[in-house]
Formats: structure tokens, sequence, C-alpha cells
């Protein structure tokens, strides 16, 4: 089901929780709004759910005007971060609950309540807890039930608010990859609302990131990382090297890593965001910049992540084999992200391909 938000705002007083807010899904996308405390993504959810009304904009669920509809009446499923799972209820009528509650024009049989359910608790792979109540499962188990039980009254669309925060690390991880392969199964739309930048970038088609209630990009993952659009989010995503850059008469200046080379962007104070990735830590050798690696750290395939002391900077990048804490060494930027201070930006690649 196409989800469209259009121009959506949505004030408590003084403050726009969400400020001109513009979104649109394609059926079966599986989007996450990602960004801090406070910058209106549960806010968004709400707004979605029919939790709570915007004050300007327009909201579409396939194509149909939902703007102004109570939550009963849109066809729109919710799992909430701590599930709310009716205690006293078993994880079957907790299934059953959104069916039993419809109107009796609405409701159906109780046969067909009983198949749609069985069925359901076969899907998220726990039928042998429908008689069990929600203190006596797991937290990943509750959370399959808290899914089934959205699922139950067929939703057009599938909100999922911080639904993994309860899970320890590694319970979390299998969670949300099973309930990305169920998204794919039954191909609904799907939007994830959280903190959490992994979990976003590891399950979501696209993400909008949010600061002070604006979508601030909206891009694939990949996107994302490769090119920020703001120094916001080169900063919010993934590790990054923070640096106070300058730019004088055309060169790019990083502190003690001295000259870099030709940038086109007006001179002037600016900001350069290097991830661990793209900085080289190599033994020192000739008159270039040195530092002293400190420590070392396991990373990706294999690699090994240092910490470098380099003049009055912390630096992360990637250490070449053999050099070990204590040595001497040089950081070689391989990538960078710069942001002019009239928000222009240039990003840079060795192997030719200079600053863009």
């Amino acid at each position: 089901m196409s989800v469209e938000v259009l121009g959506v705002t949505r004030r408590f007083g003084a403050v726009a929780a969400l400020d001109d807010v513009t979104l649109t899904l394609s059926q079966g996308e599986f989007a996450a709004i990602l960004g801090p405390s406070g910058s209106g993504k549960t806010t968004l959810l709400r707004v979605l759910a029919g939790l709570d009304f915007a004050d300007e904009g327009a909201l579409r669920i396939g194509g149909r005007d939902v703007a102004r509809l109570p939550a009963r009446e849109r066809g729109v499923g919710v799992v909430f971060q701590h599930y709310a799972l009716f205690r006293h209820m078993t994880v079957f009528e907790n299934v059953a609950f959104g069916l039993r509650v419809r109107p009796r024009r609405l409701r159906p049989a109780a046969a067909e309540i009983e198949r749609r359910v069985r069925e359901l608790l076969e899907l998220v792979q726990i039928p042998e807890l429908a008689g069990r109540y929600p203190d006596q499962i797991s937290g990943g188990q509750r959370q399959r039930v808290a899914l089934a039980r959205a699922l139950a009254i067929e939703p057009r669309l599938l909100l999922l608010d911080e639904p993994f925060g309860a899970l320890d690390a590694r319970v979390r991880k299998e969670v949300r990859r099973w309930v990305r392969a169920l998204h794919d199964r039954l191909g609904i739309t799907s939007i994830l609302v959280t903190h959490d930048q992994e979990e976003a970038l590891e399950m979501a088609d696209r993400v909008a990131v949010m600061q002070a209630g604006r979508i601030v990009q909206w891009d694939a993952p990949q996107a994302l990382l490769d090119a920020p659009a703001t120094p916001f989010v080169a900063g919010f995503l993934g590790d990054a090297n923070r640096l106070a850059a300058e730019i004088r008469d055309g060169r790019l200046l990083l502190g003690p890593l001295g000259d870099v080379g030709a940038i086109a962007l007006p001179d002037g104070s600016a900001q350069a965001f290097i991830r661990p990735g793209q900085l080289r830590l190599v033994a020192a050798s000739g008159p270039a910049p040195r530092g002293v690696l400190l420590r070392l750290r396991p990373g990706a395939d294999d690699a090994r992540l240092g910490l470098a002391q380099c003049g009055e900077w912390l630096l992360e990048g990637a250490a070449e084999p053999g050099l070990e804490p204590g040595r001497a060494c040089h950081a070689v930027v391989v990538a960078a992200q710069v942001f002019a201070g009239d928000g222009a930006v240039a990003r840079y690649g060795r192997g030719g391909e200079g600053w863009v």
C-alpha cells in the first residue's frame, strides 16, 4: 500500500514537532524513520497511526485521504516498543483481540477468528505458545506475539515503533532479520521508527533521517553513508572523524595533517568527515605529519582499526599490518566529505577521483 505524507506539520504550543514533513513510500517498501530523541519520529508515527492529528498537510494511504480518520478506520497495524500485550490474556486472545473488538457487522465469525489466529501463530513460528500468558514467554516471543496481533487485522500499513529495544543484542539482531524476511514474504508496506542507526541501515530499503522535526535526507542506506546531504547526517550516521578544517587559497588544510590538496570550495572554515575506513594509519617515514598509534581494535573483514594521536587530534583509521601501539605513524586521507560554511559540499576519493 502506498503512503504519502505531504507537508505535514504538528505543533505543540510554539514548538513544531513536525515541520513541513513530506515522505512518499511505494507499495511493499520497507522504510525507516531515524533520528535522535526529540527529532519528531515518534510524532510522525502517531500521526500515521491515527493516534495524533496533523495541524497542516495531507496524509494518504493507498490513495485514500486518512488525515482526519480515527485509528480504527485506517487499516494500520502498530507494534509498540514495549509490545503493550494484555497480561491477563493468553497469547491466543492477545492476537485475537483486534478481531473480537470490531463492530458486529465487520467482526469475523468465531471459527474464522480461530482459523486466522492459528494461521498467524504459525506464521510467526510460535503456535505452541497459544495458551501461555505474556509473562510466561521470552522477550523475543512477546515481540512475535505483538507482530501477529498487528497483522491479525490485515493492515495495509505496518508501523514498528522501536520494537526491538527491550531485547538483548544477540536476540535483537536475530529478530530484526526475521521481521525483514517476514515483510518480504507478505509484501506489506512497513515503516520502522528507531534511533538505532544499525537497525535502520540493515533493515530498510530507504531511510528518512530526521532533525528538529524535519526530514533532512530520504535516501537508500548506502547513499546516506556515501553522500550525506548535511553535516548533521554525516556526523549522525556511522562512525566518523569529525574535524575542523580550513580552506585557504582553494586548498584544504586539516590541522596536524597539513595540506590535503586543492578543493573547489570557498575559502573559510569548514567541517571534514572521514570514516575510519577512509583513513589509513601507516608506519611513519619522511617529513610528513606524524602521529602515534595508541591502541588497536578489530574491525570488519579482519581489518584492524587504530586510534592515533596526531597533534591535538585523536583519529581512528585502518591500521596497516605490522603497525603496533606506541609506533609513530602517518594518517593518510583516502576519502572524505567536506562541508563549507555556506553548505556547499565536496567529496574526495583517491585513485584519480579527486575532489568533486
